[in-house]
């Protein structure tokens, strides 16, 4: 439940902690009793813990569609990801993808931990998609035919420019937005997006998460997975691996916050597509990744920590966001101040700073031309609060008696 020093250090975040472990444990006591719907909604608390909580609140036939969606397209990136495979076999699995998740017998293992059981038991994963309405299976089997074979492409292909960059995250992220869009579409809730903001949708997380797992993904084993564009990195660096060592941390931030300033093309489009949202539970479902998303960049940019490690919002902030985003307001306050975060940082001889000042204004004039920051409280940006000491041991004691409560009934089950 976040870490004690944190919680101490931010004792307002006590309440949100404490109403996310609630909701997780909540959530984790409705996993349907049918064998397969069981496996598909304990695997998707496995692998993306936030994602099941967030999912909850869809109505049971979209939440089931989205779930699946959502296995089916890890289950496709599993495959894309381990680096073990050779390419003669992984690519005819990418491309054929589609039709295996008609197959109540088909599975291949690969991946590690989680992942490999996610593989090896796909079977489930088919057996409840064939459960699915029809339109929603339509959608899923659409998206994941134009995802595999866009994942094939760059099997066999370096990400080169820009445009392969955005073509990459099209395919990876971008049709994950249209998919959502048309599953969103299909529940009868929503009007059917523009793809272009369906697919900024999906760039903007998947741009984030590229940036925020470079050490991650250029440390891989056997192989490393390079997603940066060269058109950016070679501007500052020989190889892109040359971006991790201490000689090169100027070179790196630079070329960091180049990456941080491409993704920021975005925000605006997914600002479009969210004030359009019209089901409560959709929205909150769209808005708390997005909010995610600005917030983890602005902790990147200008960090060289993003070379050292992992860079990540407390768990704090993150249930703050969890439980306080239920209207435009609450977006267009995360933005306005996480975009202000970011603000401050921008050095002027950072040879891109003109063009990400640009791009933070921009994201800030379009949250104040909407009006309604006035209507939020923030509680990303404040002044640091002053605790007494009677306080933190009352909070101390609170946490204690939590824990020693939790571990209590984790045993007793």
């Amino acid at each position: 439940m976040g870490s004690l020093g944190a919680v101490l250090k931010h004792p307002d975040d006590f309440y949100p902690l404490l109403k996310l472990k609630m909701a997780v444990r909540h959530a984790e006591k409705q996993i349907p009793p049918e064998p397969h719907w069981g496996f598909c909604y304990s695997m998707l608390h496995k692998v993306s813990r936030s994602f099941g909580l967030v999912i909850q609140q869809l109505g049971t036939d979209l939440r089931n569609a989205v779930c699946i969606f959502y296995l089916v397209l890890r289950a496709l990136d599993t495959v894309e990801d381990d680096t073990s495979i050779p390419t003669d076999v992984k690519v005819p699995i990418l491309v054929a993808f589609h039709r295996h998740v008609y197959d109540r017998n088909w599975h291949f293992s690969c991946g590690t931990k989680e992942y490999k059981v996610l593989m090896d038991q796909f079977h489930l994963v088919s057996t409840a998609f064939l459960e699915l309405g029809k339109g929603y299976q339509e959608a899923i089997e659409d998206i994941t035919k134009r995802m595999g074979a866009g994942m094939a492409k760059f099997i066999c292909k370096e990400v080169e420019t820009i445009d392969d960059y955005d073509e990459y995250c099209h395919y990876v992220a971008g049709l994950v937005g249209l998919g959502l869009s048309k599953l969103f579409h299909a529940s009868g809730k929503e009007d059917l997006a523009p793809d272009t903001l369906s697919n900024s949708m999906g760039l903007f997380l998947q741009k984030t998460n590229i940036i925020r797992d470079y050490l991650e993904d250029i440390n891989e084993i056997p192989k490393s997975r390079m997603f940066w564009p060269r058109e950016i990195w070679s501007k500052y660096v020989n190889k892109l691996e040359d971006l991790k060592y201490e000689e090169n941390s100027v070179k790196a931030v630079q070329c960091l916050n180049d990456m941080v300033t491409n993704a920021l093309n975005h925000v605006e489009d997914c600002l479009k597509y969210m004030s359009a949202l019209q089901d409560p539970a959709i929205f909150r479902f769209c808005a708390i990744p997005q909010i995610m998303a600005i917030g983890t960049l602005a902790l990147c940019y200008n960090n060289i920590e993003v070379f050292r490690g992992v860079v990540k919002m407390r768990r704090g902030l993150t249930a703050k966001v969890i439980d306080r985003t239920n209207k435009m307001a609450d977006i267009y306050g995360a933005f306005y101040d996480f975009s202000c975060m970011m603000k401050p940082k921008i050095n002027k001889n950072d040879p891109n700073a003109a063009k990400t000042l640009s791009r933070v204004e921009a994201i800030q004039k379009a949250c104040l031309d909407s009006g309604l920051l006035n209507r939020r409280k923030s509680y990303i940006i404040q002044s640091e609060p002053k605790y007494s000491s009677t306080m933190i041991i009352i909070l101390f004691i609170i946490l204690a008696i939590i824990f020693a409560y939790l571990s209590a009934n984790r045993q007793n089950n």
